[in-house]
């Protein structure tokens, strides 16, 4: 082999970082399909009504947690990469707030 070849594939050998295996990925589906089952549970319970949008939205926030982590890779992406999707996710979470703000104001007072 020749030295730049040598140069070329050690970086790579080095980097690689072990990725789960299928039993992993059946424990997190197991895990979402629980959560969804508690989401429905919450919705169908008269008794929960009062909370029902919080607890919901904890519950989607785990789910999405989970979904990002291992299906999109972050838990083994580096921290620049999983940096610039929260980053992301950060200006769309404000966008969002801000137009749902607005339409409220809007809403009230065009009338």
């Amino acid at each position: 082999m020749s030295e730049a070849t040598q140069t070329i594939d050690a970086p790579e050998q080095g980097g690689q970082q072990h990725h789960p295996g299928v039993a992993v990925y059946v424990i997190v589906a197991v895990f979402l399909c629980v959560l969804t089952a508690m989401e429905v549970t919450v919705f169908y319970l008269p008794a929960l009504k009062a909370v029902i949008v919080p607890v919901c939205l904890v519950l989607a926030a785990a789910k999405f947690a989970l979904i990002a982590m291992f299906f999109m890779h972050l838990k083994y992406d580096s921290w620049e990469l999983s940096g610039i999707f929260i980053f992301a996710l950060m200006i769309a979470a404000l966008l969002l707030v801000s137009l749902l703000t607005l339409f409220a104001y809007l809403s009230h007072h065009m009338a």
